[in-house]
């Protein structure tokens, strides 16, 4: 059987008020596309955030493992490194630094390599057709003035660009009209099409997922997985919500 690409292994988190999280067992492959739900406050985004490395959360107990070598003390910018991505549910405004020198410097970093310019444009300009943004904001600075539909293209950008293994993306469709769901859901097919990517789609909204095959589906109440099954259990949570579950 192959090893899984991330294994989480009795995780406990938490932050001074206290622990967010419990006894957190995950596996995800290789390619396969997972979907996070749960009530609000269940700590999904809590999970996103401690699988990244943000140093807000605190690991308490258990493991997390990132391709065969344990990760659980390793902070964001090396997990990134390693492969790992994280979008944001509310991206940041960085002023003086444009989409485009942001992107050319993560890859930079990402593969300790430099960046062949004419290629890196051509792709660019591509990934953003693909996501009908205006050409004009890879000069922009990073998110300055963006609209939130906007800001949800550019982290979709970065994951196209970055290409990394696995992607952790946190409410991308939040806050939405359902043309840009739809050219969000399409960048996010073409990563788990053409790149074979890992992704853990942490969500309350079921629109996203409507053009992509979804492997798993897990159930967080309480900072508890209370529950993993199949891509039918979304169907079955937009029919009667998570009351069973709670």
């Amino acid at each position: 059987m192959a090893q899984p690409l991330l294994q989480v292994t009795d995780l406990s988190a938490s932050i001074e008020e206290g622990e967010l999280l419990h006894d957190i067992d995950l596996k995800v492959g290789a390619g396969e596309t997972h979907v996070l739900m749960g009530p609000n406050g269940a700590g999904k985004s809590t999970l996103g955030y401690t699988l990244m490395g943000s140093p807000v959360y605190h690991v308490t107990k258990g493991k997390i493992c990132f391709d065969g070598e344990d990760i659980t003390g390793l902070s964001a910018d090396k997990r990134a490194r390693m492969g790992m991505f994280l979008s944001f549910q509310n991206p940041l405004e960085v002023p003086g630094l444009s989409l485009e020198a942001f992107l050319r410097n993560a890859i930079r970093q990402q593969t300790g390599k430099p960046i062949k310019l004419f290629a890196f444009q051509k792709e660019l300009e591509e990934k953003m057709k693909l996501l009908n943004m205006d050409l004009s904001y890879a000069d922009r600075d990073l998110n300055v003035g963006f609209s939130g539909g906007e800001k949800k293209k550019a982290e979709i950008l970065q994951l196209l660009m970055l290409s990394p293994k696995l992607a952790i993306l946190d409410e991308t469709d939040s806050g939405l009209d359902v043309d840009a769901v739809r050219t969000v859901s399409a960048g996010i097919e073409e990563y788990q099409k053409k790149m074979d990517g890992a992704l853990l789609i942490i969500t309350h909204s079921t629109r996203i997922l409507e053009a992509l095959k979804v492997d798993y589906t897990h159930i967080l109440v309480k900072g508890r997985l209370v529950y993993t099954g199949d891509a039918s259990v979304v169907d079955e949570i937009n029919r009667n919500g998570f009351e069973r579950y709670i």
